[in-house]
């Protein structure tokens, strides 16, 4: 064999002998810190670190030669901008994860302890899953915590999982962006962020903070929602409205939602299939011998029991004292209908989905409250104009456009009848205060008074805030 041939064969099996070498030194300084109960560190997400470790053969994720680094650059320039995205510095082990020290572990690794290394690597993961949890599910979402988040067993999402994806894929910073929720409601809002909290401060353009917070607290709620897919009906409280998108289309309706003393709750569920005369009809007699008595010694009687009055053609009618004495002098020309619901009525059409807090999306007899413009008037259902349309919508989304003249004849003779949707439609409840249209913000009034509480937990309060609680 060539004398130079040889030498190199012999550089060559050094050299990689060299790299496993360094390879195993780092994986047993990796699981070495493992094995501390603390990791010798504090870590917000402890075992997705170590399930991230594991799927990565305990080797260093970020702590590469500067050739290899590309991506360690990209999740630290990620979490300089957190800001972007309606999320705060502080969560993400700032102090600990400086450019400087990191500098020296890629460019003089020699310089830096195996420990020092393997801590920052850790943190820089822990940081990155951090912020990757913060996209998906929110900072702090009512009904997934940190903790079951942590504890590995959620079924769809895994930050370490799509960490250890990115890593692979042709395109990290892509990868980890694409956990955010897709809606349009919330690209909205994310890019306006961007805007606000990116290019408008290198143009020296300011934004009032407390505009910026808003924007930062309603995408915090979106994501909290977990809406997916382009079919489903959105419920928004503050907006008093309801949506139905489709796949290329959006429709409108006007609601009416629950009273601050009765508050419509956030929730998600599926309509499975809605009825056509749900309320039942009160005999006349027990309208005339028990009813009308009770409502003349206490004209909230029939508010109170759910109950609501029309007349012998149909027509709902608005009720006071005058109209309980006028309807008691010719009972005959009144009858009365009664819900089950949380409102007094649930009118001809009532859309059915499962919740625990036994409340309904559904028609309304007194269609003139709709062009109010506040209109938090219920025990806590939702109201929506246009009751028929929508099921008209949803039959013809169904297939079952073919039903659509039965559902009409049930409707205008108030029979009870249930319309099964083969494909049931998911509905989301929000409570949105601020959305994004023709490209600029619009707020919605905080009826519930809800905001405040939101920003302090994402924020902190502020001395001014702290100030006037304590006068």
């Amino acid at each position: 064999m060539d004398m130079k041939i040889l030498v190199n064969l012999v550089f060559l099996l050094c050299a990689i002998s060299s790299v496993k070498c360094q390879e195993a030194k780092s994986q047993q300084a990796i699981l070495a810190e493992m094995k501390k109960s603390t990791f010798g560190i504090e870590l917000c997400y402890p075992n997705s670190v170590k399930r991230f470790y594991k799927a990565n053969g305990f080797n260093y994720a970020w702590i590469k030669p500067k050739d290899k680094a590309g991506q360690t650059w990209t999740g630290m320039l990620l979490l300089d901008c957190v800001l972007q995205f309606g999320l705060n510095h502080n969560d993400y082990h700032p102090e600990k994860l400086s450019y400087d020290s990191l500098r020296t572990m890629i460019n003089e690794p020699e310089k830096v302890s195996e420990v020092a290394k393997v801590q920052y690597d850790l943190l820089l993961t822990d940081a990155l899953i951090t912020f990757m949890n913060h996209l998906h599910y929110g900072k702090l979402n009512p009904e997934v915590s940190s903790a079951k988040i942590d504890g590995g067993g959620l079924k769809g999402f895994s930050a370490e999982s799509e960490l250890i994806g990115a890593l692979k894929g042709k395109d990290f910073m892509l990868t980890l962006l694409s956990v955010q929720p897709k809606t349009k409601e919330y690209e909205q809002l994310q890019s306006y962020m961007r805007l606000i909290k990116g290019q408008y401060v290198d143009d020296c353009y300011e934004v009032p903070e407390t505009e910026a917070r808003k924007i930062a607290i309603n995408m915090e709620r979106l994501r909290w929602a977990n809406i997916n897919g382009f079919n489903y009906i959105h419920i928004n409280i503050p907006s008093y409205s309801v949506k139905l998108h489709e796949k290329d289309t959006t429709y409108d309706f006007k609601a009416i939602v629950g009273k601050a003393e009765s508050q419509t709750p956030v929730l998600s569920s599926i309509v499975t299939h809605f009825t056509t005369g749900p309320d039942r009809k009160v005999s006349q007699s027990v309208f005339t011998k028990t009813l009308l008595p009770q409502a003349i010694k206490n004209s909230d009687f029939f508010e109170r029991n759910h109950y609501e009055i029309y007349d012998i053609k149909g027509k709902h009618i608005a009720i006071n004292s005058y109209r309980i004495r006028q309807i008691n002098s010719n009972p005959a020309q009144y009858f009365a209908r009664q819900s089950n619901a949380c409102d007094n009525s649930l009118g001809a059409l009532v859309f059915q989905f499962s919740n625990k807090f036994n409340i309904y999306l559904h028609d309304s007899p007194n269609q003139a409250l709709f062009e109010r413009d506040l209109r938090a008037l219920s025990h806590g259902c939702i109201r929506v104009q246009q009751a028929e349309r929508l099921a008209e919508l949803l039959l013809k989304y169904d297939g079952s456009e073919s039903k659509i003249p039965l559902m009409q004849k049930s409707v205008n003779a108030y029979q009870k009848r249930n319309f099964i949707l083969s494909s049931p439609v998911p509905v989301k409840v929000t409570y949105l205060t601020c959305e994004i249209q023709d490209g600029l913000p619009v707020f919605y009034k905080d009826i519930y008074h809800l905001d405040e509480t939101l920003e302090n937990q994402l924020y902190g309060m502020d001395e001014s805030r702290i100030a006037d609680n304590l006068r």
